[in-house]
């Protein structure tokens, strides 16, 4: 895989193109969104799949806020000082999940480094709030690292949602620069840790096109594999605004069928691997 610049300008590929969401579950969920003022992720990050995962009954919900304290040069979310935390934000998602009747929710926050919890106490309250007033839903939590903290960590284990997921996002070498706060080791520890404190199913995404090389792929997916985690999902890169970290490459589905085939080579429990992959893609099935 070269590492050339590609013109971001240039007319994306034509596996890139995204169809129109359609479909009766979409349209009815759609109006409850804008009728009530719901928060999604799908909508706010307008995420290429929302038409299908709606269709499937599953949304992304975020939580602590909408400004992070990282700035992560791919991500499209306001970094700056955070607002006070919001303790009625566990009931209000948890009834939006239940008006919307979601099967399997997504649950993402901001990094919250400003708090002494880093917001893991909301965390868990979210999931209980959620089991609460809708225990039909089941539930991936998408979370920050924690800075690694493991009394943190410790306190989503214990409301054991189905998924715990924490992504890489992007291979050793490239770590520094796309997510400037994080560390790959740190990420890797983290999934090895909610394994190893009793979690059942962990998850992970990584964002290709930023600069890695093949073999830098493949080294990745194994050592995601050795932290025991069961799901990982490959996705194309897509630079947010000209602000964001330019797409080096457009991986092709081929290259992206080779690194799935790899993936399951090594035994994840599931795999997710095409340009329009995100890290909530198919959602609903990684709980089995």
């Amino acid at each position: 895989m070269e590492n050339s610049v590609q013109d971001t300008t240039v007319q994306k590929p034509k596996w890139i193109r995204v169809k129109l969401p359609t479909g009766k579950n979409y349209r009815e969920l759609r109006t409850l969104v804008d009728k009530y003022k719901l928060n999604t992720i799908c909508q706010s990050g307008s995420c290429p799949n929302m038409g299908e995962c709606w269709g499937e009954g599953t949304a992304t919900f975020m939580i602590l806020g909408n400004i992070c304290t990282r700035s992560c040069g791919f991500c499209g979310v306001k970094t700056g000082k955070p607002l006070d935390v919001n303790w009625d934000e566990p009931e209000k998602v948890a009834r939006s999940i239940k008006l919307m009747k979601i099967k399997h929710a997504v649950l993402t926050s901001v990094d919250r480094d400003d708090l002494k919890d880093m917001g893991s106490i909301l965390w868990g309250e979210t999931v209980n709030a959620v089991r609460r007033i809708s225990p039909g839903t089941t539930m991936e939590t998408l979370i920050p690292d924690f800075q690694g903290i493991t009394k943190h960590l410790d306190r989503l284990v214990e409301v054991a949602p189905e998924v715990i997921s924490h992504n890489m996002e992007t291979v050793k070498r490239l770590t520094r620069e796309v997510r400037i706060q994080a560390k790959y080791e740190r990420s890797l520890e983290v999934l090895r840790y909610l394994k190893e404190a009793g979690q059942r199913r962990t998850k992970t995404g990584v964002m290709l096109g930023l600069g890695e090389t093949k073999e830098e792929i493949f080294q990745t997916i194994e050592d995601i594999r050795n932290a025991n985690v069961d799901v990982i999902t490959l996705g194309q890169y897509l630079q947010p605004t000209k602000k964001h970290l330019p797409v080096k490459k457009f991986i092709t589905p081929e290259e992206f069928d080779e690194f799935g085939d790899f993936a399951r080579s090594l035994g994840f429990r599931h795999v997710e691997s095409s340009p329009l992959v995100r890290s909530s893609y198919h959602a609903e099935k990684h709980i089995h």
